[in-house]
């Protein structure tokens, strides 16, 4: 049965340190901890404080060598992770500055929550964290570690190739399909939960608020299912489940149930791709604006929005050519223009359609896209099935991504040998011999003393599973090349 979700618990602003790290004895439950009594003089809140230390985090700097679609490219003003990434969250800022200050009354926004700033900051700094898990060489980077995870998942008495990586264990099959099923979404959850050590066992001790609405697939790695938006992926690994149990049980939601801010979130990431990356394929000279327009005349015949866009970015296209302007600044100043209209009818369409589906939401039984149900539908599926074919589809673009392919399996090779060739099978920090423990120093110090501490619970060849996946999903795409270059000539 559905049951209306309640926006006090749904921007909770506490933190799981103020709840696991305080003891709460005689402490009210809306009572400030300790902590935050501290700090009364912070004019910030604490959501706001959430996107500055997202901001001033090491995984968001990785972002500018991460690929968005171009993997190693070298053309400064084409997109990478980063700018991605804060192009997501500048969107979803603004979308929840609209729905707060316009819409805050329908939607039952009440006052202490505080939603003309916390909707919005919450909003931007889930957008600015929600890559943070990708691996390097972008989506390709997670089919190669899923493969390289199933190529060695058959037991060695069967298949002499393989690794074996489960022989000797039985894992749940929620553990077993957390590394086949390796997904990027749930490693951003374990590094701001887990990885990113400041002084204790906290990562970067985001509020509930911020930890649920990061979820885009509150479900785990054993149940997700085809045809449902919530559940087509899976949102925390075995090794985070406990926190995500809190998570709920702060904010009111549950498995497969989604923070009402991730729709926004989402939609701004769809709109993202499906308008930049055509951007950025013209910057590459890989598509032109004509060929373009031609395309969404084509696809989108009868569509209001499409043709409204189509129409106002061929006037600009005219005027701009009595401009004297080379054919290449022709084409670069067109195709920013487009962008800039293609966007802010998406943008405003995903607001009406939150609004509109406000009901379905609130009460955790909404399961589509917002962009899917907007009036700017046909515009943006007719995008992405242009960036399908003409874009992430280009030969230039799959020759890099198999080069980044090979480099992740062989890193994951040699790391893999590191980590298990070791004196005592069940201490990670036992004595290696001098190549394996010069290759696995390499590891993070924080992975490594996560995986190595008193506290993980968890299984040793998890932990070790785990703490490969770790090391090669935090590398930048420069660091995987250069790496593989240096390890390769060791290993020979």
């Amino acid at each position: 049965m559905a049951t209306q979700l309640d926006w006090t618990k749904l921007l909770d602003t506490r933190r799981r340190k103020d709840d696991e790290a305080v003891p709460r004895s005689g402490l009210q439950d809306d009572a400030a901890p300790p902590e935050r009594v501290a700090r009364a003089h912070e004019a910030r809140t604490e959501l706001e404080r959430d996107h500055d230390r997202i901001l001033f985090s090491t995984p968001v700097r990785r972002l500018q060598d991460k690929t968005q679609v171009f993997p190693l490219e070298r053309n400064d003003s084409v997109r990478t992770r980063l700018t991605h990434s804060h192009e997501v969250a500048n969107m979803a800022r603004s979308m929840g500055t609209t729905l707060a200050f316009v819409h805050g009354d329908v939607l039952g926004f009440p006052e202490e929550v505080q939603p003309l700033r916390n909707v919005p900051a919450l909003l931007e700094a889930v957008g600015l964290a929600h890559d943070l898990g990708n691996p390097p060489f972008g989506h390709q980077g997670e089919d190669a570690i899923q493969g390289w995870m199933a190529r060695n998942a058959a037991p060695r008495a069967e298949n002499g190739g393989s690794l074996g990586i489960f022989d000797g264990w039985a894992p749940t099959e929620a553990r077993r399909q957390d590394f086949l099923r390796f997904e990027g979404n749930a490693q951003a959850f374990r590094l701001l939960t887990r990885l990113q050590i400041v002084n204790d066992e906290y990562g970067l001790n985001m509020t509930y608020a911020f930890l649920a609405a990061l979820m885009k697939y509150p479900v785990p790695s054993n149940e997700t299912q085809k045809g449902s938006q919530s559940r087509k992926k899976f949102n925390f690994f075995q090794s985070e489940a406990d926190i995500v149990e809190a998570v709920w049980a702060r904010t009111g939601l549950a498995k497969g149930i989604r923070h009402p801010l991730t729709y926004v979130m989402e939609a701004c990431d769809d709109i993202a791709y499906s308008v930049v990356d055509v951007e950025d394929a013209a910057k590459k000279g890989l598509i032109n604006f004509n060929v373009l327009m031609a395309w969404l005349k084509h696809h989108g015949e009868g569509d209001e929005v499409t043709s409204k866009v189509v129409d106002k970015a061929e006037q600009r296209h005219s005027g701009f050519r009595a401009k004297n302007l080379s054919p290449r600044e022709l084409d670069d100043i067109s195709m920013q223009m487009f962008r800039v209209d293609a966007i802010g009818w998406m943008v405003n369409a995903a607001v009406e359609a939150f609004v509109e589906n406000r009901g379905a939401i609130l009460c955790g039984t909404f399961d589509k896209e917002l962009m899917a149900v907007s009036k700017a539908n046909g515009l943006w599926a007719s995008l992405k099935s242009f960036a399908r074919l003409h874009v992430y589809s280009h030969r230039k673009v799959l020759e890099v991504e198999l080069e980044g392919h090979r480099t992740i399996h062989a890193l994951m090779d040699i790391f893999w040998s590191a980590i298990t060739d070791r004196a005592d099978p069940t201490d990670l920090s036992s004595r290696r011999p001098p190549l394996s423990g010069y290759v696995y120093s390499l590891i993070s110090e924080n992975y490594r003393r996560v995986a190595e501490g008193p506290n993980n619970r968890m299984p040793m060849r998890y932990r070790e599973l785990q703490l490969l996946t770790d090391m090669v999903s935090g590398m930048s795409d420069s660091f995987a090349i250069a790496l593989h270059d240096d390890l390769r000539r060791h290993h020979g």
